[in-house]
Parts: C-alpha cells; sequence; structure tokens
C-alpha cells in the first residue's frame, strides 16, 4: 500500500448496518436490544463510533403510540379528512401533536412539534407501525440518545471517566425539505458530540475567511447512516466509524440543529 492509498484508508468513514433487532413493543429494554444487535452484527465498539437510532423504535419502547380506536375526532379533523381522503383519527392526532400549523395543503400538514422541529404531519407516522395505530416522536430525542449513550458506554467502555465521551448516539427521523425532492434522515436527538462544526473565522486553502460555514454534522451522519438502514430492510441502527467527531465537553443535543424563531427567514 503506497502513502496515498494509506491516507485514503485513514480518512475513509465506515458506516456498518445493525440487523438482528425484533420486533420493539412499549416498555422493551431498547438498550440492551441494541447491544445484543450490535454483538452479532459488529462486535464491540470503538472508540469515536456514532451509533444511528431511528426514532422508530425509541418511541415504540417509550410507549409513543397511539391507538387510532382511541381518538375522538373533531368536527375540523373531519371535515379536513373528509375533504383529502384521509383518516379523520390520523389528522386528529397530528393536530393535538402541533404546537402550530404552518401550512395545510392539498391533504398535507406542515406543523411545529413541542420540540421546536417544522415538519410534515407534526411528526405522526404510520409506516412501519402496528395496523390501526401511529407512531409518535419521543417526547424528548436528547434525552433518549443521552439514555442509550449512557448505556452503550456502561457496557463498552466501564473506564471511562464521567466527562469522557467514547461514542456519540444520534436519534434520527425522516423529514421532506423545502425546495427539494425526497427525505432525508436528520437528527432529532443528539448525545455525546457536538452536532454542529463551525468554521466561521477559519480560511480555506486560498486564504479566504469563512464568515458563515456552519455545518450541521448530526445531520449529515443521520443521512449517511440511512443508507444502510433503510425504510424496509428492517435495520433500525447502524454505526459509523471513523468520522472524528468533536466530543469530550464540546457536545450539544439535537435542539442545537433547531433554527430559532427570530432568525428564521420563512416562518
Amino acid at each position: 500500500m503506497n502513502d496515498t492509498e494509506r491516507a485514503a484508508m485513514e480518512a475513509a468513514v465506515h458506516i456498518l448496518p445493525i440487523s438482528g433487532l425484533p420486533e420493539v413493543n412499549p416498555g422493551d429494554d431498547i438498550d440492551s436490544m441494541l447491544i445484543d444487535a450490535i454483538q452479532s452484527s459488529a462486535g464491540d465498539l470503538q472508540r469515536g463510533d456514532v451509533i444511528v437510532v431511528t426514532h422508530k423504535i425509541v418511541s415504540k419502547a417509550e410507549g409513543r403510540i397511539v391507538d387510532l380506536e382511541s381518538v375522538d375526532p373533531s368536527p375540523f379533523a373531519r371535515k379536513w379528512a373528509e375533504a383529502w381522503g384521509k383518516d379523520p383519527r390520523q389528522v386528529e392526532v397530528v393536530l393535538s401533536e402541533a404546537t402550530r400549523i404552518v401550512r395545510m395543503h392539498r391533504g398535507l400538514i406542515i406543523a411545529e412539534t413541542r420540540h421546536g422541529f417544522i415538519c410534515a404531519n407534526a411528526g405522526v407516522d404510520a409506516s412501519n407501525a402496528s395496523s390501526g395505530t401511529v407512531v409518535l416522536l419521543p417526547k424528548d430525542p436528547d434525552a433518549s440518545a443521552e439514555r442509550i449513550r449512557g448505556a452503550l458506554t456502561r457496557r463498552y467502555f466501564p473506564d471511562a471517566g464521567d466527562d469522557e465521551r467514547p461514542i456519540g448516539v444520534i436519534v434520527t427521523d425522516s423529514f421532506g425539505r423545502a425546495w427539494r425532492h425526497g427525505i432525508v434522515n436528520i437528527a432529532v436527538g443528539v448525545a455525546g458530540i457536538n452536532p454542529l462544526v463551525d468554521y466561521r473565522g477559519q480560511h480555506d486553502p486560498v486564504g479566504y475567511e469563512l464568515r458563515a460555514t456552519v455545518l450541521a454534522i448530526a445531520d449529515e451522519l443521520a443521512g449517511a447512516a440511512e443508507l444502510v438502514m433503510h425504510k424496509i430492510h428492517r435495520r433500525p441502527a447502524a454505526i459509523v466509524r471513523g468520522y472524528e467527531w468533536q466530543g469530550g465537553q464540546e457536545t450539544g443535543t439535537g435542539r442545537d440543529l433547531v433554527m430559532p424563531h427570530e432568525r428564521n427567514l420563512f416562518p
């Protein structure tokens, strides 16, 4: 291997799918389930690994499931559902999860959630859910990510100090994007890593000072992990290995990725 090939290998980022997770039900210990699946899929974790987990299994374990039979739709939900061929019970759940309706048009509801996310249907999802149910976002995705990070750290790095962050965890959901077709995986919960990397004040190779470059690293890692997780292959988790993220004291949360209202040009 020559120096160029060696440098390329050292800079490579690997994405490892975590397979073998069973169907998750309310009350399940997904920390232990993840550990078992990691062992069978990838062996031990390594320092610097980022574990990416879809919110769906987190929400299911936390009981964030609504049985539509228990929902009594409001007259408004019934009218909207009838006009666009929707289930009025599901529309009612969306409205109850929203803190603000941004747009309702052609059967689609764009809403702001309690977390500050602006997304379709306030994050309410019927995919990969049991018949007659919908799955909500976790109440606190950052706390969920931190719990998983703590459990995996205790299992794989029992000697890690209180201030040490040997691994990171990202909880994800799939969001659409304004002005772009298709959905992408983004970070809704983050633990152990800094979700943003700020290049402002640094200079590029030609000497230009960067003034506005802040990369959403957690979203980029979430999107990369989706390449092996897939929507239909029952792989709700993955390991990103080889990316040199910022850990230790420089950590953050998924809320750091939410644009404050005062800076939002498209309210």
